[in-house]
């Protein structure tokens, strides 16, 4: 029965092709959508999770986010050095500024100053240079989504000097990072240039990051800072995770991605029910001559679900594809650099996929179960 129930389905191309295109169309446009969210609310946590040399940031109490920062002053550094279990920590300054470029142009950077004797901090891949380098006079990292806003694609960016707030900066190398959430040029230089290059009231002191003492949590150590201290210390995960719900609680990200994920599951259900309903209808003889040759209304059930549970499968598998072909073809873009989708947004979306399949199958069925054999003979 079941191979009849395929037979029925595909018999009719039009309304077959339909059915798989609203289904399709639908895990498109949740997947995709849901991903790219994913993606955008976790570019918060994005500047604490290129540092792998910290498992602990201490900051201000009023700090609420990597770019959202309250200064400290100085000798926090020290205060945090004494604490039990911290193995060392090291300072780490996050400004604004402006810097104009060789062709006179101007445009807003956030400058991060890394320790210069250890240079914790820095993102964990270079694209292009040494790290040692930004040991040299005046020496800066820019990321290379900024030096491809910044400059031409043929431009030999390494060795380029900068104009930072009326201060000289030599282009040294190009960090292999992924953008924050404001996608600012970021550029990385050591942390006495930094005061430097952006003068500032008495405090600068941003963060200081911390690697605890191997075998301490690194959980028990940040609540001694904050109990011998007084300041702000999260863990790196706790930290990078605030980052993202800062961006939730924040923005509209949430409510816009989500109406348009409603949206997919509406048109969807509209397409898929109204197809299948037609599907139904076109083949209303064929199913109450069954029923007229003794095919019990359990077996009707199993044949809808066959047809039901076909559709599905074989529309979420074209969706989920063509939404990891998108960001496969896109990835190449610096708005979409480092997107992926996660293993949880397919599973999501054959969750919804099935509702959607249950719905348009058990209304199409109501029809089915009130044919009477008598009709095919009239």
């Amino acid at each position: 029965m079941g191979w009849i129930a395929l037979r029925m389905l595909t018999g009719d191309r039009v309304k077959f092709i339909g059915l798989l295109f609203g289904v399709a169309f639908s895990t498109l446009l949740i997947t995709q959508q849901l991903s790219i969210f994913v993606n955008l609310v976790m570019r918060g946590g994005v500047s604490v999770q290129e540092v792998a040399t910290a498992d602990i940031w201490v900051m201000d109490p009023a700090t609420r986010t990597a770019d959202a920062t309250a200064p400290m002053p100085s000798t926090a550094l020290e205060r945090v050095r004494g604490v039990e279990g911290v193995a060392y920590a090291s300072p780490l300054i996050r400004t604004g500024a402006v810097v104009r470029t060789p062709e006179g142009d101007l445009e807003p950077v956030n400058i991060v100053g890394v320790d210069d004797a250890t240079l914790i901090g820095l993102p964990r891949n270079m694209a292009e240079g040494d790290r040692l380098s930004l040991l040299e006079p005046d020496a800066v990292f820019i990321d290379d989504v900024g030096a491809r806003r910044l400059f031409p694609l043929d431009y030999d960016v390494v060795g380029t000097r900068l104009e930072l707030n009326d201060q000289r900066a030599v282009i040294h190398g190009i960090t292999d990072s992924i953008p924050t959430f404001t996608s600012t040029v970021i550029l990385y230089t050591r942390y006495s240039n930094a005061l430097r290059y952006a003068p500032g009231t008495r405090n600068r002191l941003s963060f200081v990051l911390v690697r605890s003492v191997e075998g301490i949590d690194a959980g028990e150590v940040a609540e001694s800072i904050e109990a011998e201290t007084g300041l702000k210390a999260r863990t790196s995960t706790d930290f990078a995770r605030e980052g993202i719900f800062f961006i939730i609680e924040n923005t509209g990200i949430p409510f816009n991605f989500g109406i348009t994920v409603l949206l997919g599951f509406v048109v969807g259900v509209a397409i898929v029910s109204l197809t299948f309903s037609l599907f139904i209808r076109d083949n209303i003889k064929q199913f109450g001559a069954l029923k007229a040759i003794g095919v019990t209304n359990g077996r009707i059930r199993r044949m809808v679900a066959v047809q039901a549970g076909f559709v599905g499968l074989v529309g979420y598998g074209i969706g989920v594809l063509l939404a990891e072909l998108f960001f496969v073809s896109f990835a190449a873009l610096d708005t979409f650099k480092g997107f992926f989708m996660p293993w949880q947004i397919p599973l999501f979306a054959a969750v919804v996929v099935l509702i959607m399949i249950l719905l348009t199958g058990f209304l199409a069925l109501r029809n089915v179960l009130k044919t009477e054999p008598a009709e095919v003979f009239r």
